[in-house]
């Protein structure tokens, strides 16, 4: 994947000391900086593409950083080494005394990032830990991975995937990635899991959500969350929102004069035959059958 980043920046009171090294990879741009900050340097970065920033020194004493301009000094906290920017998130720096610094910044395609971790994690967990901003200050083995690849983009010795792999690890490791949590579920949803779901899907009236939602909203991975669902219910989550909406369904035959057209549109199913298909299927009986048998048994 060709990709160059996108990103407007302002600094002032920092010259860089060094020539500035970088290398193109498939979705990812990796730059090494060197640097001197005067005392009251400031700077302002806005990009397109999440980014990571890292910083081979400790600068939490030198630099003050904050999301917004107003008031940097109260609403400033210290750099971190480590630190993910998502797209399109404002940063302000400030420098409170001279000193030299040396940072490998990578940017990063959006898409590019999410086939590499939506396979493992999810498409919603990836995405959410892209929305994510994450700073960490303790980080020895993400400062392993940098050095390797700092020392890939000042001297080219492998194929690509190589340094691939590399800015792949550093983005695992620093991203806000929950666990999954399959201990804890013992390969099964726990109670406080289902409160949780049913009390969202119930809130929408229709039980039509992906898997991938459903799985959002108990923090797992999709392809654990269909594993341990199935394993909870019996079902997998499609056909236990079909049950689901079949129940609905009749509730609404049984206490409305509403048509089976009507009901099956207001459930979401394509037309009146896919609501009888289905309906069949889990009752046993059409849902013109099923109406006319409860209304002779209440008669």
């Amino acid at each position: 994947m060709s990709f160059w980043h996108s990103m407007s920046w302002k600094t002032e009171g920092i010259r860089v000391t060094a020539p500035v090294q970088w290398r193109q990879y498939d979705g990812f741009v990796s730059v090494l900086w060197e640097a001197e900050s005067q005392a009251g340097a400031s700077g302002y970065y806005l990009s397109d593409d999440p980014r990571i920033m890292f910083f081979f020194n400790d600068v939490s004493s030198n630099v003050r950083i904050s999301n917004e301009n107003d008031n940097f000094a109260r609403n400033s906290r210290p750099m971190a080494r480590a630190v993910y920017v998502p797209a399109g998130v404002p940063l302000w720096t400030g420098s409170r005394k001279t000193h030299s610094f040396s940072h490998l910044n990578l940017h990063l395609h959006r898409d590019r990032v999410l086939r590499y971790l939506a396979p493992s994690i999810g498409s919603s967990a990836a995405q959410t830990a892209l929305r994510r901003s994450v700073e960490l200050q303790d980080v020895p083995a993400l400062d392993a991975l940098a050095k390797l690849l700092a020392d890939e983009i000042k001297n080219p010795s492998r194929h690509a995937v190589y340094a691939e792999s590399l800015v792949g690890s550093i983005v695992a490791g620093l991203l806000d990635i929950p666990p999954e949590r399959e201990e804890s579920t013992g390969g099964r949803l726990t109670q406080a899991q289902m409160n949780k779901l049913l009390a969202h899907i119930d809130g929408l009236g229709d039980y039509r959500m992906s898997v991938a939602e459903m799985a959002a909203i108990v923090g797992l991975s999709e392809s654990w969350f269909a594993s341990v669902f199935k394993q909870t219910t019996g079902k997998t989550p499609l056909q236990w929102q079909l049950t689901k909406r079949v129940e609905l369904s009749k509730q609404l035959l049984g206490e409305s004069d509403l048509t089976v057209a009507s009901i099956a549109a207001q459930l979401g199913f394509s037309d009146q035959a896919h609501l009888t298909k289905v309906f069949r299927q889990i009752v046993g009986e059409t849902p013109a059958a099923w109406r006319r048998m409860r209304q002779v048994r209440q008669a």
